[in-house]
């Protein structure tokens, strides 16, 4: 359990629920800040808020740029005057359990410009773009069994910012039992990737070197105890094993570059042969929605991408 109350901030009022498998929900929480919530007894899987916090430590601390997270504490007096928070199943409502969830900052705001899908021209304006290199070879390293999910953030310049979230299929996914190809981890748009030059792909093949281990365990330590469970320990100790390996590395860098070109490849050929590529969308994301309950989007046909 975490040490303190100090800790963890408790949830004070529910905006909304959110688009994903896991059912999330838009809060505010005691310290006033916004939080994208899920709960322990999510349908997804009992590994989901492991992977969450775990995965974000984890990203953090290899230098990726993620929302900060907190454990949230959901009452019950907060869950039975908020029956519009509980989970929908094929049975009918569950209620969610009190207790701590996994609380993921709210990076949107009014005024802020916030992005779930570019198009591919505005790729060239992300200024941490190299970042999807490294954050596919952590997941294929965690057996993340899902795409990998961004935001984007645009300044008053134009410049875009990638923030890197939802981990909660990483680790084997939310029940751990997961083993999947390398590329089931790749961002959707390949097309997103830049060219790697041979020192940045050196750079791939030795960054587990300067990943501190024994912090990263540390933490892990403090997250809750029910959080915790053997199956979500042993994929994250795999995980670790696997980035302090500088051939593994090497070997899963190189066959990352080798899809890359492959797929650059198929592109080619397909513009040579007069194919119109896919139609991509620019749209908010499910972090830049107004706070209001409001769907303009998907009434539109623009259905959000699972943010869970």
């Amino acid at each position: 359990m975490f040490a303190s109350k100090q800790d963890f901030v408790e949830i004070s009022q529910y905006i909304r629920t959110l688009h994903g498998g896991s059912q999330p929900i838009l809060v505010q929480a005691s310290d006033g800040l916004l939080y994208v919530a899920k709960f322990a007894n999510n349908l997804q899987g009992v590994n989901l808020l492991f992977n969450e916090s775990a995965g974000t430590e984890l990203y953090r601390a290899c230098g990726l740029v993620v929302p900060s997270w907190k454990p949230l504490l959901v009452t019950d007096s907060f869950l039975d005057r908020n029956p519009d928070c509980w989970m929908q199943t094929t049975e009918g409502q569950r209620r969610p359990n009190s207790g701590l969830c996994f609380g993921s900052r709210f990076v949107g705001a009014e005024g802020v410009d916030l992005f779930e899908i570019l198009p591919e021209t505005s790729y060239k304006r992300i200024r941490n773009r190299a970042s999807f290199w490294l954050a596919w070879l952590i997941d294929i390293c965690a057996l993340h069994s899902d795409n990998r999910q961004a935001v984007f953030m645009r300044d008053s310049e134009g410049v875009l910012d990638a923030y890197f979230v939802d981990n909660g299929h990483l680790f084997g996914g939310p029940k751990g039992e997961h083993r999947v190809h390398f590329q089931a981890s790749r961002y959707l748009d390949p097309s997103i990737y830049p060219y790697v030059s041979f020192e940045q792909l050196q750079g791939l093949r030795q960054f587990g070197l300067c990943l501190d281990v024994d912090v990263l365990w540390h933490t892990i330590q403090r997250l809750p105890d029910d959080w915790k469970t053997v199956s979500a320990l042993n994929c994250f100790e795999q995980c670790l094993i696997r980035l302090s390996t500088p051939k593994l590395l090497q070997n899963i860098a190189e066959t990352m570059v080798q899809a890359q070109r492959e797929f650059i490849e198929r592109e080619e050929s397909r513009r040579q042969n007069g194919r119109k590529p896919p139609l991509s969308v620019l749209r908010t994301g499910i972090q830049a929605a107004e706070l209001e309950y409001r769907l303009g989007a998907y009434r539109a046909g623009y259905s959000a991408c699972a943010y869970g």
